[in-house]
């Protein structure tokens, strides 16, 4: 008989799963993002029912490295292997669809990935036009599904087509609510912390804020991950690297961090029910850090509540941050015209 799954405990599980078979990559729609019927042994669906027994994450984000390792142990260009590793998102997002994790923050570009060759960085570029079009060509199951996409980023240093291409697609899901797939692209937490702080900076200069309004918590607002519900929950990273690469630092105070030896388009579902299973043997622990976070929030709410004065600055800092990303987004669409 089964036993239940821990939910608790530091105890480290092995470094990899079972080998994934069930799936002919060959079969696999090569471009979409949002797919439907996968197919699963009867262990993987057991295991995936054992696993909804307990704490399951709400979201997840993914750090998504190997391709051009991948490529290179496959005898294939870099861009291909860049191409096997964008495939492997919709699989992935239809694997978390059926486990139950609605929110998912892949790395896509980093702002350091511009430092590749020029001929690299232009065939990544290509690749993003045409998977942020095909996203636009799926709106039907976006909203069908009811995700918002987001594409996190300093958008102002990718070319104003591409601007335009990822300003669209926010706008076309933006009513949507059900689940969240965030894009970072064009993406460092350096740069994103830079951004909090000249936001936080131009709001205390005009008046907006008082200095003392700025806060770690006021950052949080800031931040281009500002509008999910909460911090990722488990954070992967593939291809066997330990380290995070300047991504979500401040938002993975308290997040599980599980890292794959499998490079990211061998990335299968049982390397996901793996991490998800680190998880969840992790879960308490997580819990007593979240929860001291969650009392502090809460004394902090009780002060601002207290000084309608206050309350009332971040309320308008709140609608100032919206404001600015709409204006962003509405001179994107624009250049394009």
């Amino acid at each position: 008989q089964s036993q239940p799954l821990p939910t608790a405990g530091p105890s480290p599980v092995p470094a990899e799963p079972p080998k994934d078979t069930s799936q002919d990559s060959a079969a696999i729609p090569e471009d979409e993002w949002i797919r439907t019927g996968a197919q699963y042994t009867a262990m993987q669906r057991l295991s995936m029912t054992m696993l909804g027994q307990g704490p399951l994450p709400n979201h997840l984000a993914i750090i998504m490295d190997g391709n051009r390792r991948f490529a290179r142990c496959h005898g294939l260009q870099k861009s291909q292997g860049h191409l096997r590793g964008f495939q492997k998102v919709g699989e992935v997002l239809e694997w978390c669809r059926d486990l139950g994790i609605n929110e998912v923050t892949v790395y896509a570009f980093s702002i350091e990935n511009f430092n590749r060759s020029a001929e690299e960085v232009a065939g990544l570029l290509q690749l993003a036009r045409q998977k942020f079009d095909r996203l636009l060509q799926e709106l039907d199951r976006l909203r069908a599904y009811g995700v918002c996409v987001r594409v996190l980023g300093n958008l102002q240093l990718l070319p104003a087509d591409l601007r335009a291409a990822a300003a669209r697609v926010m706008q076309a899901t933006s009513s949507h609510s059900k689940a969240r797939l965030n894009v970072c692209f064009a993406y460092t937490s350096r740069d994103d912390m830079a951004h909090a702080v000249s936001l936080a900076g131009q709001a205390v200069r005009s008046g907006l804020l008082l200095p003392d309004d700025v806060t770690p918590r006021l950052l949080d607002r800031c931040a281009r991950t500002y509008l999910s519900p909460g911090p990722p929950d488990l954070l992967i990273r593939t291809s066997g690297e330990t380290r995070l690469s300047d991504f979500l630092l401040w938002q993975t105070q308290f997040t599980c961090v599980h890292f794959v030896n499998a490079m990211w388009p061998d990335f299968s579902v049982w390397h996901l029910m793996w991490a998800v299973f680190n998880y969840q043997r992790n879960y308490a622990t997580m819990q007593s850090g979240l929860a001291a976070l969650a009392a502090e929030e809460a004394d902090d709410d009780d002060e601002t509540q207290s000084d309608p004065q206050r309350h009332q600055r971040l309320q308008a800092f709140d609608k100032f941050v919206r404001d600015q990303e709409d204006a962003e987004l509405r001179r994107y669409l624009a250049a394009e015209t």
